[in-house]
C-alpha cells in the first residue's frame, strides 16, 4: 500500500546531507516543518520551510524545551487516515496530516564521553524527538519516519521509484529500526542513571549495544553469531588480515583480560581457546615471546598472541615462523607490519587505547541472563598471608604472584606453573583439582622446562593433600593458594614438613 507524502516535518541534531534529501523533498512538492537550528539550516540551504511555532500557532517555551510537544503536531502524526471519528477530530481542530517524520536527537551518548557534568548532561536528554519518533513509528501504516543521516539515500530511491510515495513495507522497517532507536536511547540514559546511583542491580536491566558486524558463524559453522558494542570499533583497530570470527573475538579478549593486568609494556600471553597456554613477562621483549611459546608450542600452534607493548621488525620475523590466527599488541612498527603482511589471512589488531574497565560480565542461556562484576584485583605482597614456616625469597614471592594473576585467567580447576615470571606448565578447565596439577606438571615435564626455582598457583583451595603432594613431588617449591578449606591445617603441617613455601589468599578465582 503506497502512501503519498505531502507534508515532511524535520528536527535534527545531526544536519549533515541535507541538500540532496531536501531537492526530492522539493521536487515532490512536500510541504517542510521545521524548527530551531534546522530550520535556519534549510533555510541557509535556500529551501522554503515552515517553522514550527507557525505551524502550531504556539511560541517555543522553556529555553526550547517544549517546541513539538503539541497537538497538532502529534494528531497529525497519529491519526488514522481512514478512520472517520479521526478525520472530524482532525477537521474540528482545524488539524493537518504529517507524513514523513525525519528527527535525530540530541547526543546523549557523545555528550557522556564530553562532560561529566550532570546538568549539562540532563539538558541532552532529548524529549521532543524521541516522541515524534514513536508517534511515526507507531502509525506506519500512513506515516514514514526516518532516524538516520544513514536512511536518507534509500528514502530518495523510494520517493523517485513511486514518485513521491513509500511503500508499506519499507515504512513498516523504517518503524522497526525507529523503535530500536528509541529503545537504545533510553537505555542509555537508564544505564547513565544506574551508574550515577551506583545501581548495580536494578529491578529492570536494559542491555544495549550497536552491530559491530555479523559475523560468519559462531562457535562452529551451523551456528549464527553477531558482535555487539559500544566502543569496540574505538579502541580495537583491525590493521591486516580476513575478517575476525566469534572463536578469535572470544580469544582476543581473554588475551587482552590478561595484558591489561601485566606491568605497563612487559607482557607476552599465547591463548588458545580462550584459555592462556603460555605468558611471560621477562624485560625483553623477543625472549618473553620466545618463553611464552615454550610453556606449550604444540598448543601455541594456531593460536593467537598479545603483547602488552609495541611490535618490532626483529619480533615480527620471529612472530612469522609460527601459525598464529591472531596477533594483537600496542602497536606496530612500519617495518613490523610489512614483515607480518606476508602472511595476507593473519589478522593484526591494534590494542593501544583498549582499556579493561570494571564493569558487569553476562552470560545467557534460555532467556535467563547471569550477571556479575568483573573479576579485576590486582595484586600485592599485602594481599596475601605467609602461613608456612619457611619464608619465600623475593624472587619466589613476585614469581607467585604472576602465576597466581595468570591463575585467575584459567579455566578452573586451575593450576598454573611459573618460573622468573614465565608460566611453565598450565593445567586448566578440569573437574578435578589433582587432575589440573597432573596436566601442569606433565607440560612442563613434555618441553623441559624444570627448573630449580617452581612456583605453582591454584585458583582454589586444596580441598585435600593430595594435590600439594603432586606439586612438591615435581619439584615445586613455593605453592599460593586461597583459604578456606576445613582441612587448611592439613595443608599447612604438609607443606612445612616438606619445607615448601605456602602462602594463602583470602580471594578466590573460579573462571568458569
Amino acid at each position: 500500500m503506497k502512501k503519498k507524502i505531502k507534508t515532511a516535518l524535520i528536527s535534527l541534531s545531526d544536519k549533515k546531507n541535507l541538500k540532496p534529501l531536501l531537492n526530492i523533498l522539493k521536487k515532490n512538492k512536500i510541504k517542510i516543518i521545521s524548527s530551531g537550528g534546522t530550520y535556519k539550516e534549510i533555510k541557509k540551504l535556500n529551501f522554503k520551510c515552515l517553522e514550527v511555532s507557525q505551524f502550531t500557532n504556539s511560541p517555543e517555551i522553556l529555553e526550547g524545551r517544549v517546541k513539538t510537544l503539541h497537538p497538532k503536531i502529534h494528531a497529525g502524526i497519529l491519526n488514522k487516515r481512514k478512520k472517520k471519528s479521526h478525520l472530524k477530530d482532525l477537521k474540528d481542530n482545524d488539524f493537518e496530516n504529517i507524513d514523513l517524520v525525519i528527527v535525530n536527537f540530541y547526543p546523549f551518548e557523545i555528550s557522556l564521553e564530553k562532560t561529566k557534568n550532570h546538568k549539562k548532561i540532563i539538558e541532552n536528554i532529548d524529549i521532543g524527538g524521541p516522541t515524534m519518533v514513536r508517534s511515526a513509528a507507531k502509525n506506519y501504516n500512513d506515516v514514514t519516519v526516518i532516524t538516520s543521516p544513514d536512511q536518507y539515500e534509500e528514502l530518495i530511491q523510494e520517493l523517485i521509484q513511486f514518485k513521491g510515495s513509500t511503500s508499506l513495507d519499507y515504512r513498516e522497517k523504517l518503524s522497526r529500526i525507529a523503535f530500536a532507536e528509541t529503545a537504545y536511547y533510553d537505555s542509555v540514559i537508564s544505564n547513565y542513571f544506574n551508574k550515577k546511583t551506583n545501581t548495580i542491580f536494578p529491578r529492570k536491566k536494559i542491555f544495549y549495544g550497536n552491530l559491530t558486524e555479523q559475523l560468519r558463524y559462531g562457535e562452529n559453522p551451523h551456528q549464527k553469531s553477531a558482535i555487539y558494542s559500544n566502543n569496540l570499533n574505538k579502541n580495537l583497530k583491525q590493521i591486516h588480515g580476513k575478517q575476525l570470527s566469534y572463536n578469535n573475538y572470544n580469544d582476543i579478549f581473554s588475551a587482552l583480560a590478561i595484558s591489561k593486568s601485566l606491568p605497563k609494556n612487559k607482557g607476552t600471553i599465547i591463548i588458545k581457546h580462550a584459555n592462556p597456554c603460555g605468558v611471560s613477562v621477562k624485560n625483553n621483549h623477543l625472549e618473553s615471546y620466545k618463553s611464552a611459546v615454550s610453556c606449550d608450542p604444540v598448543s601455541a600452534f594456531g593460536g593467537i598472541v598479545s603483547c602488552n607493548f609495541k611490535i618490532t621488525s626483529k619480533l615480527a620475523s620471529e612472530l612469522n615462523k609460527l601459525f598464529l590466527e591472531v596477533i594483537v599488541a600496542n602497536g606496530f612498527d612500519k617495518n613490523a607490519i610489512e614483515i607480518l603482511k606476508i602472511k595476507k589471512n593473519t589478522r593484526l589488531i591494534d590494542s593501544t587505547n583498549y582499556k579493561v574497565e570494571q564493569i558487569l560480565k553476562f552470560i545467557s542461556f534460555n532467556q535467563n541472563i547471569l550477571v556479575q562484576s568483573e573479576d579485576l584485583n590486582f595484586f600485592s605482597m599485602k594481599n596475601f598471608k605467609v602461613v608456612s614456616k619457611k619464608k619465600p625469597t623475593s624472587k619466589q614471592f613476585k614469581d607467585l604472584i604472576f602465576a597466581f594473576n595468570i591463575c585467575k585467567y584459567v579455566k578452573s580447576n586451575a593450576i598454573v606453573l611459573a618460573s622468573n615470571e614465565t608460566t611453565i606448565g598450565i593445567g586448566s578447565g578440569q573437574p578435578s583439582r589433582l587432575d589440573s596439577c597432573q596436566i601442569a606438571i606433565n607440560k612442563m615435564k613434555k618441553f623441559n622446562l624444570q627448573t630449580d626455582n617452581i612456583v605453582a598457583a591454584s585458583d582454589a583451595f586444596f580441598p585435600f593433600i593430595d594435590g600439594i603432594e603432586k606439586l612438591v613431588q615435581s619439584g615445586v617449591k613455593a605453592v599460593i593458594q586461597p583459604s578456606g578449606s576445613i582441612r587448611d591445617k592439613e595443608i599447612i603441617n604438609f607443606a612445612n614438613e616438606t619445607g615448601t613455601v605456602l602462602l594463602f589468599s583470602k580471594t578466590r578465582h573460579f573462571k568458569h
